[in-house]
């Protein structure tokens, strides 16, 4: 792959927090950053050098934009399949565009992961409600039904503890076309939140322990209190999935951990990911660096943290009583704050984060959440 120089110009199909980091990382290595959504004044857009307002359905407008950039890259993956084809015919998109359509699909998604031997709980594709109630008796109650396409923060799901649900959940779902999968019972949810490089060259973070609220991510902190055989399951997993894909870019592995140690897979996110937050400043390179570092086929950075760190999300509900106390959090040594240059701060809408550093990741874990507290 030849290296793409700074001063060159990266495209990014989406404009939410995560491409405002990219973008952030990018500029600061010299960089011009172009981003493409549906949105203006967009938190990446706050950042960008361009802001390209349109339909990822205008391929005239995509090509354009594509026109205009060395590379291409994703901070949001579902992002129609032919639009990542008409940017491919101009500048070229990392990661590819096959591993979007497989990721953006929970059925693709387990299909491909089951067909390549990794582990993944139980599950059937879901068409009708005959297909949901013969599933159900298959592999057994309690189940989790998630919708096919399009799922993010446990938006598309529906948990079936008994025959009475049933009908309930596959409505709650609009009858979309479904995957059914056995409920584990898990101890802990960790994540690899890792980086591939064309040539092979693979990169991580170790692993990252996550506490979720109302199925959006509340807390992380690494590193994970885990066994050493655990982390290395983890890594190994994470870094043969980024094989199998041929990856380019940065990538996160989510996984549910049960107590005797065993890891199943829950997702995929082709890109940087809400956990690795806790990488932007605590670490030496962080994951939207490493991002910039692989798609534009420079060495892959150090991934080792300054000291063990955590982050805690701030919702739109911190500001249910006015604007935070931010002098409060922000006496706490270690403790920063980013905020993505949102303006209406709606409950559940993801607003920004604190990070917390300290000498052992349980005290930043608790030094991030005291924090967050005092706003």
């Amino acid at each position: 792959m030849k290296s793409i120089p700074p001063n060159s110009t990266i495209g990014v199909f989406g404009s939410g927090q995560l491409g405002r980091m990219f973008a952030i990382e990018a500029r600061k290595m010299g960089y011009r950053v172009h981003t493409f959504s549906p949105d203006a004044d967009t938190p990446t857009g706050h950042i960008s050098d361009v802001e390209t307002t349109a339909s990822y359905d205008d391929l005239d407008a995509v090509r354009t934009f594509a026109r205009a950039v060395d590379v291409l890259t994703f901070e949001f993956e579902n992002v129609p399949a032919a639009t990542v084809a008409a940017a491919a015919e101009f500048a070229p998109v990392h990661p590819k565009g096959e591993i979007l359509h497989t990721t953006q699909n929970r059925l693709r998604e387990k299909t491909f992961l089951q067909d390549n031997g990794f582990p993944v709980a139980p599950f059937r594709h879901i068409r009708t409600i005959e297909d949901l109630q013969k599933t159900a008796a298959d592999i057994g109650l309690p189940a989790v039904l998630k919708t096919a396409g399009f799922g993010y923060d446990g938006k598309g799901q529906a948990k079936i503890h008994s025959e009475n649900d049933i009908e309930p959940a596959f409505a709650s779902i609009n009858h979309a076309e479904a995957v059914l999968e056995s409920f584990i019972a898990f101890e802990k949810e960790v994540s690899v939140v890792c980086a591939r490089s064309a040539d092979g060259a693979f990169a991580h973070y170790g692993v990252i322990e996550n506490e979720h609220a109302n199925h959006i991510l509340d807390v992380s902190f690494a590193p994970a209190a885990i066994s050493e055989a655990v982390h290395n399951n983890a890594v190994d997993i994470a870094r043969n999935i980024a094989e199998a894909f041929g990856y380019v870019g940065t990538m996160c592995v989510e996984f549910f951990l049960k107590s005797d140690g065993t890891l199943i897979v829950n997702e995929i996110a082709p890109r940087p990911h809400n956990s690795g937050h806790l990488t932007f400043g605590p670490a030496v390179t962080s994951q939207f660096e490493q991002q910039v570092r692989a798609v534009c086929g420079l060495p892959l950075g150090s991934t080792d943290f300054h000291q063990p760190a955590a982050m805690a999300n701030l919702l739109g509900d911190v500001w249910q009583n006015g604007t935070p106390k931010w002098n409060e959090a922000l006496k706490i040594p270690g403790v920063s704050l980013h905020l993505y240059g949102k303006t209406d701060p709606r409950p559940g809408r993801k607003m920004g984060h604190l990070t917390a550093v300290a000498s052992s990741s349980a005290e930043a874990y608790e030094t991030v959440k005291r924090a967050r507290t005092l706003l």
